[in-house]
């Protein structure tokens, strides 16, 4: 299997299975003599794990991260980081009827038709319980940003058609924490609540949008052929587990103006950001940060995992049905807004890195 890398100044590879001993990441080209505050990737690694509330999955990890290497007395040493989280709570014995037979919306059968042999307990690899040890790895990257005052917050915007009908200014976490399905809006999350109780009783599932707001990015990140700073955003983003789109600023909506509405218009310069009097690109121009704040939606699609049966096929082509047992989130949004969060600003630190290398 290849591709289990990502980034070119700060490279990130990602290794484990859902039900194997555990999962993780290495971590090389991330900069020696760096303090590590250890409790606080453990504060995200708690944000992402199952078991939180009635809305996730009630499989019980504690995913407490362990350090095989690259840090010692809570500093960096240059070397390669290596974050180990344990798998303890794997129940191999619910996925036994999906050995032969493949699940609508899942990679089971596109594994097996590219290697001719697959992990079927809890998906294995194609999981998204390896998106665990990236949001360690972002963690650490989100420790680095702080450095440079640069800010990366994440939340849920909608869910199926409920969305918060005002734009949020940028919440703090704990606004975006006290609701269970992570919406800063208490009006809107309280509808998302009742949707998705209602959601639980029929065994159905839904997607929705996150919004991620990227603040103090200064001018200058990313490069203007095939290092645009949204393409290398969206490349992090893309690999998340149930990902259909992602838009920049006003994004499609932008198709609904014409030119002299869309532009935003530059009203001052300081020393690391061009002032504009709107932000319709989203923080970017010509690849290039521009000094504003970077607004990304992120769609996710519902979760593939249903309870009620469903017409399918085995792996020998016939027809057959399929009732998923199991431990499954009903929405998997309000646990991938910190995998959100980690992905942007493990982008954001490989591209300042390269700006580095500039210097």
């Amino acid at each position: 299997m290849a591709r289990n890398l990502i980034g070119k100044n700060l490279v990130i590879g990602s290794f484990g299975e859902s039900h194997g001993e555990g999962i993780g990441v290495f971590i090389d080209g991330f900069p020696a003599n760096f303090f590590v505050d250890l409790e606080k990737i453990q504060l995200a690694l708690n944000r992402r794990k199952p078991g939180q509330n009635q809305y996730t999955t009630s499989r019980n990890e504690s995913d407490k991260l362990e350090i095989l290497s690259g840090l010692f007395e809570n500093k960096t040493i240059g070397s390669p980081i290596v974050f180990f989280i344990r798998n303890n709570d794997s129940k191999s014995k619910d996925y036994d009827n999906l050995k032969d037979v493949y699940r609508p919306g899942h990679a089971d059968a596109t594994y097996d038709l590219k290697y001719g042999h697959r992990d079927h307990r809890g998906g294995g690899r194609s999981s998204a319980r390896i998106t665990a040890g990236w949001v360690a790895a972002g963690a650490l990257a989100m420790q680095y940003l702080v450095k440079f005052n640069i800010q990366c917050r994440a939340w849920v915007q909608q869910i199926h058609t409920i969305r918060i009908a005002q734009s949020v200014e940028f919440p703090s976490i704990n606004d975006i924490d006290s609701s269970p399905v992570r919406c800063p809006d208490a009006n809107t999350s309280q509808q998302i609540e009742a949707f998705l109780d209602t959601l639980k009783e029929t065994g159905d599932t839904a997607g929705g949008v996150i919004h991620c707001s990227v603040q103090n990015l200064p001018a200058g990140v990313g490069e203007p052929i095939f290092g645009k700073l949204q393409a290398i955003i969206g490349q992090y983003l893309l690999n998340i587990n149930a990902v259909k789109g992602i838009s920049y600023g006003d994004g499609f909506n932008s198709v609904l103006r014409t030119g002299s509405e869309n532009n935003d218009t530059f009203i001052g310069l300081q020393e690391n950001a061009l002032l504009t009097s709107s932000n319709h690109s989203g923080g970017s121009i010509g690849g290039i940060s521009n000094g504003m704040p970077v607004e990304i939606d992120v769609a996710f699609k519902p979760t593939s995992s249903i309870l009620s049966a469903q017409n399918t096929i085995n792996t020998q082509g016939e027809s057959t049905t399929i009732k998923i047992d199991g431990r499954h989130d009903p929405c998997v949004l309000p646990r991938a807004v910190p995998i959100v969060e980690s992905m942007v600003a493990l982008a954001i630190m490989d591209l300042l890195l390269e700006n580095k290398n500039h210097e």
